[in-house]
């Protein structure tokens, strides 16, 4: 199968040697996403739920790039810095993912770059 790597300056660009996402046949992978801003690369530190909202439209805009929305996602994997943000985290997540709920893990991690509370990751169908 062949790979297709997926770029948008709509979304923050790599800060690692990594892509937004790669497409493989039917399937989208996308890396890791935090509350950075697009336009400008720096970090939005904020509450859980601010963080939360960029981070998912950060995801939903290098979905759009590839011709795919957020109804298309299967699985997503959500890391946080403290379990104890998991209720207000949900709140947000729920606003984006209302109509169609991927399968989904959440863990706590020990810490995120640039200091974030959250990051999010999704695999999603393309077609």
């Amino acid at each position: 199968m062949k790979k297709e790597i997926i770029k948008t300056d709509q979304a923050p660009a790599a800060i690692g040697p990594y892509e937004q996402a790669i497409r493989v046949g039917d399937f989208l992978f996308t890396s890791g996403q935090i509350a950075l801003d697009p336009a400008t690369g720096n970090f939005m530190q904020g509450e859980i739920e601010q963080e939360t909202e960029l981070t998912i439209k950060n995801l939903e805009a290098i979905l759009k790039a590839a011709g795919v929305t957020l109804q298309q996602v299967v699985k997503v994997t959500v890391y946080l810095t403290d379990l104890g943000h998991f209720a207000r985290m949900n709140t947000i997540y729920e606003k984006f993912f209302s109509q169609s709920k991927p399968a989904r893990a959440c863990v706590q991690v020990a810490a995120l770059p640039k200091g974030a509370k959250i990051e999010m990751d999704a695999i999603a169908i393309t077609r």
